[in-house]
């Protein structure tokens, strides 16, 4: 019996297979699109997922602006953030954050899910969300994914 067959492969940089993935967000719920798309930036989709080691793909979200949320959360949810002064606590609904960019509400969304610490830090720089159905990453031919809401 051949007992190095039976070793787990364990993934690393070098090795990791990294893919291009689209996805488009319209009508799409936030946490429900943010929820999958952080499964795919870990790589829990692969069967050659390591949890310390950065193989999920790269995902480009398109039609960011199309986003739905559920409910009043367009007016009741509250992004907060600090400045690092005193008395310096900030808050912001989802609504004026969606005019400024709404890029950010995805970023935001996504960013929650991904583990806080440097790994979760360098999982996100391979998400790319744009707002409208463009992006300039056809280069790297990437595949349309069909998300289940």
């Amino acid at each position: 019996m051949d007992h190095l067959s039976y070793k787990t492969i364990s993934v690393n940089k070098a090795t990791a297979d990294q893919k291009w993935v689209v996805i488009d967000a319209s009508s799409a719920v936030l946490g429900r699109l943010a929820s999958q798309i952080a499964s795919i930036l870990r790589g829990k989709h692969k069967p050659s997922y390591t949890p310390h080691v950065a193989c999920g793909d790269n995902v480009i979200v398109i039609n960011c602006d199309k986003i739905r949320l559920t409910g009043k959360k367009w007016t009741d949810k509250v992004y907060v953030r600090h400045t690092g002064y005193p008395g310096g606590q900030r808050f912001t609904t989802p609504k004026e954050l969606y005019e400024k960019s709404s890029i950010r509400i995805v970023e935001n969304a996504v960013r929650g899910m991904l583990p806080k610490n440097r790994l979760g830090r360098k999982l996100f720089n391979n998400l790319y969300c744009y707002e409208g159905a463009e992006h300039p990453h056809t280069a790297q031919e990437p595949t349309e994914v069909k998300l289940k809401y």
